[in-house]
């Protein structure tokens, strides 16, 4: 499906600059006009605290503090102004126990590197298409970690025993605003004119 960006703010951080300059061009090319860039985790918490995207996009291993803990101060710190914001984390790294530990802290999407534009893109249209409710269970507050539960499926139960948590399901005035807000962005003004790339 085709989108049209321009009017979907995103923050990029990554202390490597060859990669900020890419995902940067990348994003124009899709269709992106309002792309903010940090090279640190702390000038990007103060860039979304003063632009509000709509988008973040942080890589995982920087200085002072890792993505992780920008994921972490974008979910809980009192001054976020945007805690629903879906967050695409890329790392080098795609081992279980890593993709597990982002998840836990609020992550939205995974963007394993070396990427694709098609990658990339491919991320962003989930963000559209796939918004995901968010959980409040008191330590977690994210998106819901959860698989869309199958209920056809009728094979034997993978443990006998399921832990049972105590879950809100955050109010859909507050958290299904943000996913509403980015899908009327993308589809305000029709078909993205937005160039192919085969990258």
């Amino acid at each position: 499906m085709s989108y049209q960006f321009r009017n979907v703010s995103v923050l990029v951080v990554d202390d490597v600059r060859p990669m900020l300059s890419l995902v940067s061009s990348l994003l124009k090319i899709f269709g992106f006009s309002n792309v903010y860039l940090a090279d640190n985790p702390e000038d990007a918490f103060a860039q979304f605290c003063k632009y509000k995207p709509d988008i973040v996009i942080t890589d995982w291993q920087m200085q002072p503090y890792d993505g992780l803990e920008l994921i972490r101060k974008i979910r809980r710190d009192p001054r976020s102004p945007n805690k629903f914001v879906p967050v695409v984390m890329m790392t080098g790294y795609s081992h279980r126990i890593r993709v597990e530990k982002a998840r836990d802290i609020g992550v939205t999407e995974f963007l394993v590197k070396p990427f694709t534009a098609k990658d990339l893109c491919a991320r962003i249209e989930q963000l559209v298409e796939r918004p995901r409710k968010f959980v409040d269970t008191g330590e977690f507050f994210g998106p819901d970690r959860r698989r869309r539960k199958n209920d056809t499926y009728k094979g034997p139960r993978r443990r006998e025993e399921e832990e049972v948590f105590e879950i809100d399901l955050v109010e859909p005035s507050d958290a299904e605003k943000i996913p509403k807000d980015l899908q009327d962005h993308v589809r305000s003004v029709g078909p993205s004119t937005r160039k192919k790339t085969d990258k």
